[in-house]
């Protein structure tokens, strides 16, 4: 049987890329989302509300697809409501595909947060796991809503037969517009302004995350996971972190990241300075440098997301990720953190999100 990808989330980051990779190993592919517009060729685009049966029911009426990579949330204001909410998703969505009877694996996204736990308990001294972070420590004794997802899946595959796989990324490094979290762009845009300013690439997190030990995910990276995954019998039904396969220190990479686009680097000072009070005052200055760029997106809000970048680099330790479960089964990618973050760079100046970079 051909593969049928339905990319759930196709507009955010690790959909996006996700889709891309389908494409170009020549998987037919459908990319889901309220707004489907990731300008990719070959990926059929269907709109539709995962809250709204009715409208799941419309957009897939004619797509029976085999495989469906989940990718995508919706954050509530509660831990509570993110519940609700994202389970409802999930479980709506293969509600609507179970008659079709043609669903043979269904993977999830999720990520750290899973031993982290959930924003509102997020690191939280009490509570924080012994690092490296390996897929089979247990979860939290604490509500969070990527636990109940992964039930939602868990129900489904029992009654419809498909295998699943889990996928933990650490912070996602790849281009999306809109994308609620997004730290790559968001430093891109914050070093942006201390340029057009004059001031330093001043580092915002804590002094543990500073001096220790952390890694990323590539979006190429856990695209490639992704696929491996679905088409790996002996990586069905198996959660895996993922992360680029390379570790480093914020001490290492922060400097590089500020030579890259000019600026002087700042590094811990002893005090936090949170990238969400820091650009809270911003937008009027974005909206300068994209008139003045002729950049195609003038809405800070649109592109960075300083909060979830807070959440990652004001961290009380370092996190760093077990890959050994995908190792020994035979995913071997491999990226090179530093090169994520400027492939991204150059990416977002070619695309004129941010202003180009004289070097």
């Amino acid at each position: 049987m051909d593969k049928v990808a339905l990319v759930v989330g196709v507009s955010g980051i690790a959909g996006s890329n996700l889709a891309t990779e389908l494409v170009a190993q020549g998987w037919t592919t459908y990319g889901l989302a309220r707004n489907p517009n990731p300008g990719i060729e070959h990926v059929r685009p269907l709109a539709a509300d995962l809250l709204d049966p009715a409208s799941l029911e419309t957009a897939l009426a004619g797509v029976s697809p085999t495989h469906v990579f989940f990718t995508t949330w919706m954050r509530q204001e509660t831990e509570v409501d993110n519940i609700r909410v994202n389970s409802a998703m999930v479980r709506n969505l293969l509600a609507v595909l179970r008659p079709k009877n043609s669903v043979q694996h269904v993977a999830l996204v999720t990520g750290l947060k899973h031993y982290l736990g959930p924003f509102d308990a997020y690191a939280k001294a009490g509570s924080l796991p012994q690092t490296p972070l390996r897929e089979d420590q247990p979860r939290l004794a604490i509500d969070n809503f990527y636990y109940a997802q992964e039930d939602e899946v868990y129900a489904a595959a029992a009654q419809a037969g498909f295998s699943w796989s889990i996928h933990r990324p650490h912070t996602i490094i790849g281009k999306a517009v809109g994308n609620m979290m997004n730290m790559g762009t968001t430093l891109a845009v914050y070093a942006t302004i201390c340029r057009e300013r004059g001031q330093p690439f001043r580092w915002p997190g804590s002094k543990a995350q500073w001096e220790g030990i952390s890694d990323v995910t590539d979006a190429r990276v856990l695209a490639k996971q992704l696929i491996w995954a679905a088409n790996t019998e002996a990586a069905h039904n198996m959660a895996f972190n993922i992360t680029n396969g390379d570790f480093f220190r914020w001490s290492w990479l922060w400097p590089q990241l500020a030579s890259y686009f000019g600026v002087e680097a700042a590094g811990f000072d002893g005090t936090i300075h949170p990238l969400e009070a820091t650009m809270a005052d911003d937008d009027a200055v974005w909206r300068e440098i994209a008139t003045a760029h002729n950049l195609i997106e003038p809405s800070l809000t649109r592109l960075a997301s300083p909060w979830h970048t807070d959440l990652d680099l004001g961290r009380p330790i370092e996190v760093m990720t077990d890959m050994s479960r995908s190792r020994e089964l035979g995913f071997s990618v491999y990226q090179r953190t530093d090169q994520s973050f400027f492939d991204l760079f150059n990416q977002l100046q070619a695309d004129r999100i941010i202003p180009a970079v004289t070097r």
